[in-house]
């Protein structure tokens, strides 16, 4: 873990003091955003229409997956295509009435199946998921909870030696750009999860991984301090970005309400599709369905997050309670949640740890917005000069977080970012 730094605004950060911001989106890349421009000296509005914390994040492993930089495209992915179809127990599944909408989308997510997309791309993510330690530093320092980010590295177990044998080309891939993982035996497993003791004799660990105490929490924590530091959320939709020429000059808001702001960002998730239009922007953004069972008294001491990879899902204790899911599904745009999905997860938990309790059990679901090559836009508007875009994480939200937060206010101050932004161009489609 890297060393906490001041939360202090940053150096010039006066020239901004006068001008505006407003972010529209409230999850965690959203209120990241937020706070970096705070940290900038601007004046930050923070627009979204849920509660802190309730996000598409809460509904997510809390994984702070920082060498998980190889696209969801694999190798052999058009293979699978049938068996997705007909078998809706399986991690990944597709919804046989979402294929003629999600078709275009789809053919562009295998074409980034081949071997040296998948290198590029992973060399691209690298370059971002380097720095999330840092990035993060600064904004959990102004927090007053100093647990919010766990010490604990992750945990993947696999059913048999080939399983962990297919995982060889990837393990081989992160470690040339500098990423660490360490073989498990059944020995090794059972002494880091007593729980998992007897059940798997094959797996990694993640030195270099972390887990929030909770993502729920972590959001709200994160949303709390940018209130306490002079921030404004406000609970609403944003109707229409305002503009006159070739910049926006606020937003207004579902009841009519109008914010003024000198720079605007639109880091809605799936939401921000909304804008599109407004922003010049045809990107080919997708929700999917990531599915999760929460039990607030699980009853099994599990110590680590730990991804069962076989079966799809990952167990990740939280302060709110054991948080079991990750299983993913592709279904059109309209699709009302299918939460039997969630139920064949909590299923599968149950053969493996049988003494879970299931009081209370609350299902949730979260749709992940990605990218057909599972890379973020992380850009500026060629239409709006002073509207940025922070969207399309996939399941590295939470991860890169403050990272997008990071480049965002370099991109609103007119500064060059460190990191080259082109592989994250909104312009890539």
């Amino acid at each position: 873990m890297m060393p906490m730094q001041s939360s202090t605004p940053l150096p010039g950060a006066e020239s901004a003091l006068r001008e505006t911001a407003v972010v529209v989106g409230g999850g965690i890349v959203g209120v990241c955003c937020a706070l970096y421009l705070q940290r900038e000296g601007y004046r930050v509005t923070l627009i979204d229409p849920e509660a802190p914390g309730d996000s598409t994040a809460k509904w997510s492993c809390g994984q702070m997956a920082v060498s998980e930089v190889i696209p969801l495209s694999k190798p052999g992915i058009l293979k699978k295509i049938p068996a997705w179809l007909l078998d809706q127990k399986g991690p990944l599944a597709l919804r046989p009435s979402a294929l003629p909408g999600i078709l275009s989308w789809f053919l562009r997510f295998v074409a980034c199946a081949r071997h040296s997309r998948i290198v590029d791309i992973s060399n691209e993510m690298a370059t971002l998921t380097r720095h999330v330690y840092t990035d993060y530093a600064p904004l959990l320092e102004a927090c007053p909870d100093k647990t919010l980010m766990g010490e604990r590295p992750i945990i993947e177990v696999f059913d048999s030696a080939a399983g962990l044998q297919g995982e060889a080309g990837h393990m081989d891939l992160r470690r040339s750009l500098g990423f660490t993982s360490e073989v498990l035996d059944a020995a090794a497993i059972a002494d880091l999860e007593p729980a998992l003791a007897g059940k798997f004799s094959h797996g990694l660990l993640f030195p270099d991984w972390r887990a929030v105490s909770d993502t729920k929490g972590f959001i709200a924590a994160l949303t709390d301090s940018f209130e306490k530091q002079g921030g404004v959320r406000i609970r609403s939709q944003v109707r229409q970005l305002d503009e006159s020429a070739d910049r926006a000059t606020g937003v207004t808001l579902a009841n009519g309400e109008r914010h003024r702001a000198d720079h605007v960002v639109i880091a809605a998730g799936t939401g921000s599709s909304r804008f599109f239009q407004q922003v010049g922007s045809k990107v080919p953004l997708a929700g999917i369905a990531g599915y999760q069972v929460l039990l607030p008294d699980a009853g099994v001491d599990v110590r680590h997050s730990v991804i069962y990879a076989d079966g799809g899902f990952c167990f990740a204790p939280m302060t709110r309670g054991l948080q079991i899911g990750g299983t993913i599904e592709f279904a059109a745009a309209d699709a009302q949640p299918n939460f039997k999905r969630a139920e064949i997860i909590l299923e599968k938990a149950r053969r493996i740890l049988p003494d879970l309790k299931l009081d209370d059990i609350e299902y949730g679901v979260g749709y992940r917005p990605f990218l057909p090559d599972t890379k973020p836009v992380i850009d500026c508007s060629q239409r709006l000069g002073n509207v940025f875009m922070a969207f399309g994480h996939g399941q590295l939200g939470l991860t890169l977080g403050a990272t997008t937060g990071r480049l965002i206010a370099d991109l609103v101050a007119g500064r060059k970012p460190a990191q080259d932004l082109k592989p994250f161009s909104a312009t890539r489609f």
